[in-house]
């Protein structure tokens, strides 16, 4: 395929997939590790991402009308936790002239989400309140389709349409024949009262039933609702009344007791992973196979950050409430960070807003506060800058840097949360290890999943063949019994 068509690509995404095993393992999985299909998907989303100048894609190339009427936005998460890509289609309306621009805007939110969170999938949802036989535009629809089947590989999770007029049944009768098996499977027809099956009131509209008060409105574009400053000693609300003055002071002395242990390592270490080794020299109860799920490291320009994904917490019943955040300051300057929340009202951090010197680590302790149970829409945003050295690191100077910082030069990188619900739970708390340990990670029970699929499907392809022939053995055993039974008549009519 490179060499006949190296010119209809974009170097570019020639390069990242050299480079990028998720992306080529997403392509995989998408076509059910079928090595001639998954190369077809690679050259057809090639060729349409360099016709859609897709990484050449901003806010400054597309019409800012685009971005104002609010017809395309992300915002929010499923039930699963994964974000939600909305379609209010009473905002769209058929103009040939428009709709390449269109086009360019659903593969630059795309691509603006697969940049941001590293590809993770989207549920779609459909808005088509207050919709009719003017609002319906099937090249569009067509486009949209194509770019989850065809262009964004394993980038789909559920396609939810709420409250489909009737008179549109023979419109999505044609979408569905552009579908295949999988993605026909993922439709989700919902209305008022069944659509938080999937979607909980919080991230829902009130004409959906929901609770969510979000308006649409541009600029800026809409992001996670990330909240700050984030307090670190939690909200002051009725809810921590009976959180005792000692119950904290004993939180803050665990918490300065750990911290004073793993500074004294920390001098002597430069990166996450030499930690590792000191803790499982200390404590023999850390598993090595463990400890490398552990320490999932996400390596950017500024700050290493560990674990690189996910922050393990437990449920009521495991009461696991603690996780740690290591961020390892990579650079030859002092680094500024600060962490933001979806879900502020939830958790302490310590610290949320501070400084790391050149070459050395800091824990940051996130944990639950009050009553409170961590959910898989909860979400934290870790950012970063860097400081002349002239800088000073208080809190006032903190503050000022952050009001005078482009936001060109700031290093950005979100984690989800992750609940445990076993009663015996695979990870370790705060209190055991400084990390949290996951057993398995949905990539790896999605992959299991897949092989399990393909080992069904093959299955059921030979017990098929199995039937044909036995079929076939059926026909022909009848067909030698009919020739027989003729041949033994016509004998017999011959002697009389």
């Amino acid at each position: 395929y490179f060499l006949d068509k190296s010119d209809k690509y974009d170097s570019r995404d020639v390069e990242r997939l050299q480079q990028d095993d998720k992306w080529v393992e997403n392509y995989l999985i998408w076509r059910h590790d079928v090595v001639d299909d998954t190369l077809k998907m690679i050259d057809e989303s090639f060729q349409w991402r360099k016709e859609y100048t897709v990484n050449d894609l901003s806010e400054s190339v597309l019409p800012k009308w685009l971005f104002e009427i609010g017809a395309l936005f992300l915002h929010g998460y499923d039930k699963e936790g994964y974000k939600l890509f909305w379609f209010k289609v009473k905002h769209h309306t058929r103009d040939p002239k428009q709709q390449l621009d269109k086009k360019k805007l659903v593969a630059f939110w795309l691509e603006h989400y697969a940049k941001r969170d590293h590809g993770k999938p989207l549920t779609v949802v459909f808005d088509m309140a207050e919709t009719g036989i003017s609002h319906i535009d099937l090249d569009f629809v067509r486009f949209i389709v194509n770019c989850f089947t065809d262009y964004y590989p394993n980038f789909l999770t559920k396609i939810v349409i709420f409250e489909m007029p009737w008179i549109m049944n023979a419109a999505f009768k044609i979408v569905k024949g552009w579908l295949g098996p999988d993605a026909i499977s993922m439709l989700k027809f919902t209305n008022k009262s069944d659509v938080q099956e999937y979607i909980s009131g919080e991230y829902l509209p009130p004409h959906m039933g929901g609770t969510d008060s979000f308006k649409y409105s541009y600029p800026p574009l809409v992001d996670d609702d990330f909240q700050t400053p984030l307090c670190e000693n939690g909200p002051i609300t009725s809810e921590d009344e009976h959180e005792s003055k000692e119950e904290i002071d004993a939180d803050n002395k665990e918490a300065g007791e750990l911290n004073e242990a793993q500074n004294l390592n920390q001098k002597k270490m430069n990166s996450v992973e030499q930690i590792s080794k000191s803790e499982e020299t200390d404590k023999t109860e850390v598993k090595p196979k463990n400890a490398k799920k552990a320490l999932t490291t996400f390596k950017g320009p500024l700050l290493h950050i560990s674990p690189a994904e996910e922050l393990y917490f437990g449920s009521k019943e495991t009461g696991e409430k603690k996780c740690l955040i290591v961020l390892t300051n990579v650079t030859k300057n002092v680094v500024a960070f600060k962490v933001r929340t979806t879900a502020p009202e939830k958790y302490r951090v310590k610290p949320s807003n501070s400084s790391c010197e050149p070459g050395t680590s800091l824990d940051i302790i996130v944990s639950l506060h009050g009553g409170f149970a961590a959910s898989l829409q909860d979400r934290f945003l870790i950012m970063a800058a860097e400081m002349d050295q002239s800088s000073g690191a208080g809190v006032p100077e903190l503050t000022q840097f952050w009001k005078e910082v482009p936001r060109t030069k700031v290093m950005e990188h979100r984690l989800r949360c992750h609940v445990i619900e076993s009663s015996k739970p695979s990870s370790l708390t705060l209190k055991d290890n400084a990390f949290n340990i996951p057993a398995k990670t949905n990539e790896d029970l999605h992959i299991q999943l897949t092989h399990l699929l393909q080992i069904n499907r093959r299955l059921e392809e030979q017990m098929n063949r199995c039937l044909w022939f036995q079929q076939l053995s059926v026909v022909l055993s009848l067909l030698s019994v009919t020739v027989a039974a003729f041949c033994f008549y016509l004998a017999y009519a011959q002697r009389s």
